[in-house]
């Protein structure tokens, strides 16, 4: 009796503060598992395409190929883990893997987009002198300094976190325990930097050097002219939904943490869980539409496409 007034008590209070949102966790909770089976899909769909075309990968396609793969481990997790909560065996073996495959992979996801970013601009501003770096060799360093990146930023989720009781609800989740608020803010701090405000001032560099050479190139024909306009769509198109999807979260996890030292507005700090965890689902959301936006959309995937279904008919 006492644990349900307490539950009323406290959804009274976060109904006070802004609302109801237990609705909207609930809509993306549940949209989760469906969003997750889409992902893995056509990103299986992707690596399928790329890994048993008969003719090499080019550069673009390696960091493509990576992103798809990043991107397909961490739809995998999501219906393994509403298994693991769905029937409480929630431990701390199975939270240090399933958040060290997400926060890995989207870490990862991350620099593949910075990498494909960067082959854009030498390939369009630097087409000639820079041609070396844009070999297969060195896009497949690339992809291995960022898996290894990728594992290095998140050794604190394999380290910290635990499988936690919640006696109130019954359930046992997933969470991080730091051994103080510095360790915290470190961690959130090194992880931010990496993953998104380094990533975007690389891509927003490459985005308006790639726009500014577009606009001064003079254009020779109107299939030139259509295929820049292509090119500068594309462009724009991965930095507006990589802004869309993770800034939100981003803003909100630096205004969490400068109100680590501050006086806790219990209202704000629910909302910006909120915020997060609302761009945490964006971001799954991009992921599992990144192969439409990134691959399917392109012209030389589509030949591919087309080549190894005649390879499989024959």
């Amino acid at each position: 009796m006492s644990a349900n007034l307490s539950n009323q008590t406290t959804y009274q209070n976060e109904t006070q503060c802004y609302g109801d949102i237990f609705f909207y966790l609930t809509v993306m909770e549940v949209s989760f598992l469906p969003i997750s089976v889409l992902g893995i899909i056509l990103n299986l769909f992707v690596l399928v395409v790329f890994c048993f075309h008969k003719k090499a990968c080019t550069a673009p396609e390696i960091y493509l190929s990576n992103l798809a793969a990043a991107d397909f481990l961490l739809m995998c997790c999501f219906p393994f883990d509403v298994l693991v909560l769905a029937n409480d065996y929630m431990s701390s073996a199975i939270c240090k893997l399933i958040s060290t495959i997400i926060y890995m992979n989207t870490s990862c996801s991350c620099g593949f987009l910075v990498l494909v970013s960067i082959d854009r601009y030498l390939a369009l501003v630097h087409p000639l002198s820079h041609e070396r770096l844009r070999r297969p060799i060195c896009a497949k360093l690339g992809c291995v300094l960022v898996w290894t990146l990728g594992f290095l930023l998140n050794v604190d989720v394999i380290v910290y976190f635990k499988a936690v009781r919640d006696p109130e609800n019954n359930v046992t989740e997933c969470s991080s325990v730091y051994p103080s608020r510095s360790h915290d803010v470190l961690f959130s701090v090194l992880y931010s930097t990496f993953t998104f405000f380094l990533p975007l001032c690389i891509m927003s560099f490459c985005t308006v050097n790639i726009l500014h050479v577009l606009r001064n190139r003079v254009t020779e024909s109107s299939n030139t002219q259509k295929m820049e306009h292509r090119a500068t769509t594309l462009v724009l198109a991965v930095l507006l939904v990589f802004m869309i999807c993770w800034l939100p979260g981003q803003i909100a996890r630096v205004i969490h943490l400068l109100l680590v030292y501050t006086p806790k507005d219990e209202c704000l700090v629910k909302l910006l869980r909120f915020i997060r965890v609302f761009s945490f689902f964006l971001g799954i959301f991009n992921n599992a539409l990144n192969p439409i936006l990134y691959v399917l959309v392109g012209k030389t995937f589509r030949r591919k496409m087309k080549e190894l279904f005649q390879q499989c008919r024959t």
